[in-house]
C-alpha cells in the first residue's frame, strides 16, 4: 500500500502495486475512500449528522491507519488531496 514512509507524500497512479488476492488494485493506502454511508459514532446511533464516512487510510498515514476498517468523517463538501473514491462497474 502507498503509505508513510514509502509514499513520497503524494498520490500515485492505480496499478503501480500488485493486486490483492481478488485481483483488485489499491484497496489500501493511496487515498481515503469517500463512502455513501452517513456518519454516526457507532452502528446503533441515528445517521443524521450531515457527515459522510471516509474509509481506509492514505499516503499521509502510517501502516496502523491504512486498513479498510479505519473510519473517519467529514462534510460532503470537504476536499483534500488524500481523499478519493472507488468506481464500481
Amino acid at each position: 500500500a502507498w503509505r508513510l514512509p514509502n509514499s513520497g507524500k503524494t498520490t500515485h497512479r492505480v496499478k503501480n502495486k500488485q493486486p490483492n488476492e481478488l485481483g483488485i488494485y489499491d484497496m489500501s493506502g493511496n487515498v481515503r475512500e469517500w463512502c455513501q454511508d452517513k456518519w454516526c459514532d457507532d452502528y446503533n446511533s441515528p445517521r443524521d449528522s450531515g457527515f459522510r464516512v471516509l474509509r481506509g487510510g492514505s499516503w499521509d498515514d502510517y501502516a496502523r491507519s491504512v486498513r479498510v476498517s479505519n473510519r473517519n468523517s467529514h462534510g460532503p463538501g470537504r476536499r483534500n488531496n488524500d481523499y478519493g473514491l472507488r468506481l464500481a462497474l
